[in-house]
């Protein structure tokens, strides 16, 4: 039987996940369109979202930043169409820069930018220390997912790029592992974090 194609582009059936860690949480499933509505509210109902969606998702809401400052950068939320018309944009960029099958650049940028460790605080006896902890293999995901769009947006806002174009510059760079890209940066900022914290 034939597999299908996401949008009838992309084969996900070459796609392969390196990191086993990961393999669980990126959701490969192929289907024609993407759009789950948002059924999947439930535990672990993200494992059940293509990850080509959750990109479009996060990207709907692409600035809140910071815990004690709420930046909002640029507002698509809810704009389906538009929001899957500059991932798949951004996609063909890759494909076109790359020659490669763009959903596994993707997986790479992710695998790249995905912390294994962060620092959490605990309170102990009145006093508060950070702590090394390792991520769930869901939360690497989101955060490698939001970080990508946050270097997306920072490269696009108020910049002659366009977000389309800064989207895809991001995945390449972080496929390649690239110190410039804001995923691997935040990503190895936190893993020096969690050894401090040891």
């Amino acid at each position: 039987m034939e597999q299908f194609k996401i949008f009838d582009l992309y084969d996900l059936g070459e796609v392969h996940v390196e990191d086993l860690g990961l393999k669980s949480t990126i959701n490969l499933k192929p289907k024609l369109i993407l759009k789950s509505h948002g059924r999947n509210i439930q535990k672990l109902g993200q494992t059940k979202i293509n990850i080509i969606e959750r990109l479009m998702n996060r990207l709907a809401v692409a600035g809140h930043r910071g815990k004690k400052h709420k930046v909002q950068k640029g507002k698509s939320t809810g704009k389906y169409s538009r929001n899957m018309g500059i991932v798949l944009d951004a996609l063909k960029i890759v494909e076109d820069k790359t020659k490669k099958n763009p959903v596994q650049v993707l997986v790479k940028a992710i695998e790249n930018s995905a912390p294994r460790d962060e620092v959490t605080t605990i309170e102990y006896g009145g006093a508060r220390y950070p702590q090394a902890v390792d991520v769930s293999p869901l939360r690497r995901v989101n955060l490698a997912l939001r970080w990508l769009v946050h270097g997306a947006s920072d490269k696009s806002f108020n910049k002659k790029k366009n977000i389309t174009q800064a989207l895809a510059d991001e995945i390449i760079l972080a496929s390649e592992n690239n110190g410039e890209s804001f995923g691997v940066r935040k990503r190895n900022e936190s893993e020096k974090q969690a050894d401090s914290a040891r």
